[in-house]
């Protein structure tokens, strides 16, 4: 007699929910962070001619030695540093969680914080251990450092800035955090641009940090590429696991096309930054509202009916994030990634007449 998933897969995965991703067909698009431009015409068509002529029959070069120098000379890598590449950062994330997860490793991480940290415990079958952050998201530097103490974490995540809260922890308390973690600490700046502060100059005084970015946030989300730099001795046990073609042809010729053009990126990310600002303003004139400081391209608003308001939007064809539910810290709060000056109008409208 066969028997179904239940008796096969482990009880830790049955208990998962996906990860879940929204449609957004027809939608005003503001739930995923993304970069709501598009490259310029000449841009694209020279992307384009590049795309026509990638040799898509062969397999992708595992070095990525062109993409690798192009991520070195505009992204302020020290020379002292190795670089690993992936699949987005969550496939980074996946290789760090695969390297650690020896019986019984602790990865820690504060909480509330990107949800594929904990996700990848699961997998991994690593110990996870949530620190909470102050009630208004605030880093809490002391629990921090006795949970580590305490648990001995093999794999320690900060989010830098954190997500989905959006604020920048202060810098010295995340060395301190770095400084105390006895495995491997990896600061996460998928929001960088944004934020315009990060830990991958300060790389040689701390030799258990590795630095992740994505070039998502960016305006590739369609793209795929994160990477992570670090001390060589820790970026080559996390690249024995990594699969040997994890990156394609097209990813890596797209993305070192575009970062040779790093001006148009960064007036991308400045005008997202101008309209982050005002948008915070709007959002707090709204009643009830709560807007909390944001670093990152999005923002996090709590609402009176977070659901009534997330449901009365959809209805209105705008898509944000509905994080009530998902963590008591995140009672009745949406987030908002910031979009175009038009986007954001019309989530204004949508959100001003759903908690009317």
């Amino acid at each position: 007699m066969k028997r179904g998933p239940e008796h096969w897969v482990r009880e830790e995965i049955l208990a998962l929910e996906p990860y879940a991703v929204a449609s957004a067909e027809g939608m005003v698009k503001l739930d995923a962070m993304e970069n709501p431009y598009r490259l310029p015409e000449p841009l694209r068509r020279e992307v384009g001619q590049l795309v026509a002529e990638a040799a898509i029959n062969r397999y992708p070069d595992p070095a990525a030695p062109a993409l690798k120098a192009r991520l070195r000379a505009t992204m302020g890598i020290p020379e002292a540093a190795e670089l690993i590449i992936g699949n987005g950062s969550d496939e980074l994330i996946t290789l760090a969680a695969q390297s650690l997860a020896r019986p019984g490793a602790v990865m820690l991480a504060p909480e509330p914080t990107f949800a594929m940290y904990r996700m990848n415990a699961v997998f991994s079958r690593m110990r996870y251990v949530g620190v909470p952050l102050r009630p208004d998201f605030t880093l809490d530097v002391d629990a921090m450092l006795a949970a580590i103490e305490t648990h001995q974490p093999a794999l320690v995540f900060v989010a830098y800035p954190n997500n989905p809260t959006g604020n920048l922890f202060p810098e010295e308390a995340v060395a301190r955090i770095v400084a105390a973690a006895p495995g491997l600490a990896i600061v996460d700046e998928a929001y960088q641009p944004f934020a315009q502060k990060s830990f991958m100059p300060r790389l040689a005084g701390f030799p258990n940090l590795v630095v992740m970015r994505t070039v998502s946030k960016l305006g590739l989300a369609g793209v795929r590429l994160g990477y992570a730099a670090g001390g060589p001795e820790w970026i080559r046990e996390l690249d024995k696991v990594r699969p040997p073609y994890n990156v394609s042809v097209l990813a890596q010729a797209v993305a070192e096309r575009v970062l040779a053009h790093t001006e148009v990126l960064e007036a991308q990310a400045r005008a997202i930054r101008d309209e982050r600002g005002r948008l915070q303003d709007a959002l707090a004139s709204l009643p009830g509202a709560t807007v909390f400081p944001s670093a990152a391209n999005f923002l996090l608003v709590r609402v009176p009916d977070a659901p009534q308001a997330f449901a009365g939007m959809k209805a209105r064809r705008v898509l944000v994030r509905n994080f009530h539910g998902g963590h008591p810290l995140l009672e009745h709060c949406l987030r908002i990634t910031v979009g175009t000056p038009e986007e954001n109008d019309a989530m204004l409208a949508a959100l001003r007449e759903s908690v009317a």
